[in-house]
């Protein structure tokens, strides 16, 4: 039998080249059989039953936790490529997901001394799902609403395997942490998201270890992050696509060893523009050298060397067939819920949420996308008024719902730029933040404004997404957005991990169909609302429409 030659990406995030399979069919290989999982390690019931959410079983999560030395462990991971079969939904019996701590998801004592220490005590529902999840080495897509915990819910897991906070087995010698491999590869679409999750593992590394963690964002200056790659011998890196596959291509940067692959919203790193990027970054990332790769189990051995983990608040069906090529077995996390992906069908839309779907797949899966992503404690309206009073609205809201710290949403850069000068001249503290300014002046904006010394921080769709402001009060949609996915990630900027949130959008009296269509898609109440003598007024209380069918 020929050696399996590793694929060429031809369509990226679509499909795979397999003329150079004629011993496997498409099907076999998209449809790889999911009874290679150990399922029941996770505390899955039969196939076909849906377990309720019960009481939390301490006895049963400390069996299923049982640590087995690295020496003794076996690989359960099948090479083989099988047979397609019919598809099964998996329902998670979601009992050992209900932890009240963190030290109920099995994570090393280091790891949960340094949470407690920095005020982490309870998990979120998602990290509950996936924490367990990731550890029992499986590939996953993490989908939740914006806000949920998501970094942290893939975070810990890396933490309890690589550095110093890991489990200790017999296997480790000398010091914890020293290893002088890449162990981890987390890829994030944007520099700002890039540097947040760098500031999230150095919170939890704490000060003498943030060696550990070495971040690979363009903009920043090339040299020095190569120097500091071959100086601190990090073991976690965390970057752009650009720059990690830059300094990979200049030999650099070694990841072939690597055990992580984590893309944070995968959505958009399946764009156009990081294709080619995107696609060294697979190659290489937790693949042996060509000389490992020999043999009839080649090129699916390598795909299963690394754990691959995909994060997003949207799940199109673009990110479901990604997960198929690039992971092995993917598992779908939802809260409290476990999905195998391979029970989603691509031949309609996908429906996460167990509603009816419509004929039209396309906007229906957007529709569901966008609603997914909205945090559930929010509350949304609208006020109209004329394009020249804009602003003064603008200045009114802030003041009548006595806002801190405010995010408001604009589509060109020069009218942003205007707004934060009239809001100056009206004696408010606001800065701008867009694609034009540099990466000092944007590191300098963000600072300043997570730290209140900016009260209104007005952009673009640049920070969109992986902004995260804890305090962010009030979202302001100056200009309206494009679409209910672009409204859901503005909307997401607050009542982030359960905290209130407000949005308000401030249209003109023709804009009002689109706030209109945007409330009925989404399926949420936008209220009308007016700013008057400095009060906040409800004009008229909306109920929530169904989901466009």
């Amino acid at each position: 039998m020929p050696a399996l030659i590793s694929p060429r990406l031809l369509l990226f995030g679509e499909s795979l080249s397999f003329h150079k399979f004629p011993h496997v069919s498409r099907n076999a290989w998209f449809h790889r059989s999911v009874c290679s999982l150990s399922l029941a390690s996770l505390g899955f019931k039969n196939d076909h039953e849906i377990v309720e959410t019960g009481k939390f079983n301490e006895a049963k999560l400390r069996n299923s936790l049982t640590e087995v030395p690295k020496s003794k462990a076996k690989v359960v991971r099948s090479h083989v490529v099988k047979a397609a079969g019919p598809h099964r939904s998996l329902e998670i019996d979601s009992t050992i997901f209900n932890a009240k701590s963190f030290f109920e998801l099995g994570l090393p004592p280091l790891l949960i001394e340094r949470l407690e220490k920095e005020g982490f005590k309870t998990p979120t529902d998602v990290q509950a799902t996936a924490i367990p999840t990731i550890l029992k080495d499986h590939d996953v897509v993490i989908q939740s609403y914006t806000g949920s915990g998501k970094t942290l819910a893939y975070l810990l897991p890396i933490l309890s395997e690589v550095g110093p906070l890991k489990t200790r087995t017999s296997d480790d010698d000398g010091e914890p942490g020293k290893k002088t491999d890449i162990e981890a590869v987390i890829v994030a679409p944007s520099r700002e998201l890039g540097m947040q999750i760098v500031r999230e593992f150095e919170k939890i590394l704490g000060p003498a270890n943030k060696k550990v963690v070495q971040q690979l964002v363009g903009g920043a200056n090339r040299s020095r992050q190569e120097e500091a790659l071959r100086k601190n011998k990090p073991c976690i890196v965390v970057g752009t696509p650009g720059r990690i596959s830059e300094i990979s291509a200049a030999g650099k940067l070694h990841t072939h060893g690597c055990r992580f692959l984590v893309l944070d919203e995968v959505d958009q790193l399946l764009s156009f523009n990081f294709r080619e990027d995107m696609h060294r970054i697979l190659e290489h990332v937790g693949r042996k050298s060509s000389g490992d790769s020999r043999g009839p189990k080649g090129s699916l051995a390598k795909r299963a060397e690394r754990q691959t983990v995909l994060v997003s608040a949207t799940v199109p069906f673009s990110v479901i067939r990604a997960a198929r090529s690039w992971g092995h077995d993917p598992l779908l996390i939802q809260a409290k819920k476990v999905i195998s992906i391979e029970s989603i069908s691509p031949s309609g839309p996908i429906n996460l949420s167990g509603q009816s779907t419509s004929s039209d797949p396309s906007s229906n899966v957007q529709t569901q996308a966008a609603i997914q992503s909205l945090p559930p404690s929010l509350k949304h309206y609208y006020c109209v008024t004329k394009l020249q009073h804009k602003v003064d609205t603008l200045r009114r809201c802030v003041h009548a719902l006595d806002a801190k710290s405010v995010i408001v949403f604009m589509n060109h850069t020069k009218q942003l730029k205007d707004t934060v000068f009239k809001l100056e001249a009206r004696g408010m503290i606001a800065a701008e933040l867009h694609g034009d300014l540099g990466k000092l002046g944007r590191t300098t904006t963000l600072k300043k404004f997570k730290n209140g010394e900016v009260r209104i921080l007005v952009t673009n769709e640049l920070s969109a997404r992986g902004l995260d402001v804890a305090e962010c009060d009030l979202v302001v949609n100056l200009d309206l957005p494009t679409d209910s996915i672009h409204y859901a990630h503005r909307a997401g900027r607050t009542g982030r991990l359960g905290r209130k949130g407000t949005v308000v959008t401030i249209c003109e009296e023709s804009e009002v169909f689109v706030v209109k269509k945007l409330q009925r898609q989404l399926s949420i109440p936008i209220a009308t609302c007016e700013f008057t003598e400095g009060k906040f007024v409800i004009t008229e209380e909306e109920k929530a429409l169904p989901a466009l069918r």
